[in-house]
């Protein structure tokens, strides 16, 4: 197996972070490409404004736009042109980048799209709908991703297997190492990912504001990851900011309750994590994704607004956090392990043999 990515490793900038050539990182063989230039941010927001309720923009606009979302990279599209027949199967993850859009017609007889899509306002561009009957075969990580594509591409017939993700908890968890560290000692509700509007990180802010002005004995929120937005300072509000694995886990296993409040997902990793250590989890009624996962598991509620959000907290007493995390957790612990996943995709590549050439 080989890994074909960039040297960029911000999707902000696409600055080319890493040395180009190859590495082997835990046995795998790392090959890196240089990005042909950064992102010209302002053009691909001006872009982007101009298109944004026009999906059926003229394609020579509405590929522009996808070489100014990037990261274009010429030696790897060169590269799948020249070496991709020694490979039985190219996957691409996600549609929505220009290494996918310019690389996968290169390998389309053996191309494996992974699209990680979700209801967002690129998925309606018309290009989309000659690229998605390229690929030769499909995986999606969740079903509600796969009956969006399956809803917004109805005349190419389009299926594949649920492959989901591998859940694996390092062995070295402690909620009170989170605590001593950090000083946090009482509940509180952890939001973990990136810190932006995008992810409805400005309406959980509101959300819990309201809640804590009405509530005798609110808990804290507290904040993982990169900031995206400004979060002014706020009664009961902890951004810690990027932090590393270990500190990751520990906040995660030392929470009450685990909240995303993010509307557009394909598969939420970060809710999937706060089931393996037994947490509850409190997320968006705007994502079909996050219901259809709470649905399956048993382990968490939903809300649609500041009112609900209340109600739901509230439900959420020490009993019903214990049942909820129960469920999560032997949910992930059956449904999300490296063995299924790699069976999934192992089935799709014996699968591009079996097609007729």
């Amino acid at each position: 197996m080989q890994l074909l990515t960039t040297c960029a490793t911000d999707y902000e900038t696409w600055r080319n972070a890493e040395p180009a050539g190859h590495e082997r990182i835990d046995g795998v063989h790392v090959h890196r490409f240089p990005v042909d230039h950064e992102r010209d941010r302002a053009r691909f927001e001006r872009l982007s404004r101009s298109l944004i309720y026009t999906p059926d923009a003229p394609l020579e606009l509405q590929e522009r736009w996808m070489r100014a979302q990037g990261p274009l990279s010429t030696a790897l599209v060169d590269y799948l042109d020249t070496f991709g027949t020694r490979y039985a199967a190219v996957v691409f993850f996600s549609y929505l980048y220009a290494t996918t859009y310019l690389g996968l017609p290169v390998v389309e007889d053996r191309a494996i799209l992974a699209p990680l899509a979700h209801d967002e306002w690129p998925l309606a561009f018309s290009l989309w709908d000659r690229f998605f009957a390229r690929p030769a075969s499909f995986v999606f990580v969740s079903d509600e991703e796969r009956t969006l594509v399956q809803r917004r591409f109805a005349a190419l017939g389009i299926d594949g297997p649920v492959a989901g993700i591998g859940i694996t908890p390092p062995a070295d968890v402690s909620a009170e190492r989170f605590r001593r560290t950090t000083g946090i000692a009482e509940p509180f509700l952890l939001y973990l990912g990136r810190i932006d509007q995008a992810k409805g990180c400005d309406e959980l802010l509101a959300d819990y504001a309201r809640f804590r002005s009405g509530a005798t004995a609110p808990p804290r929120l507290v904040l993982i990851g990169e900031r995206h937005m400004d979060v002014p300072a706020a009664p009961g509000v902890t951004v810690l900011g990027p932090v590393g694995e270990r500190t990751k886990w520990d906040a995660i296993a030392a929470c009450d309750v685990f909240v995303m409040p993010s509307p557009y997902e394909s598969l939420s990793i970060a809710v999937l994590e706060a089931w393996s250590q037994g947490r509850p989890v409190l997320v968006s009624g705007r994502s079909e994704t996050l219901i259809g996962q709470c649905r399956r598991a048993g382990g968490g509620l939903w809300y649609v607004n500041g009112d609900e959000f209340g109600v739901a907290l509230e439900m959420l007493d020490p009993a019903t956090r214990a049942l909820l995390g129960a469920r999560g957790r032997a949910y992930v612990e059956q449904q999300y392990t490296w063995h299924r996943v790699e069976a999934v995709y192992r089935g799709a590549i014996d699968g591009l043999a079996a097609r007729p050439a």
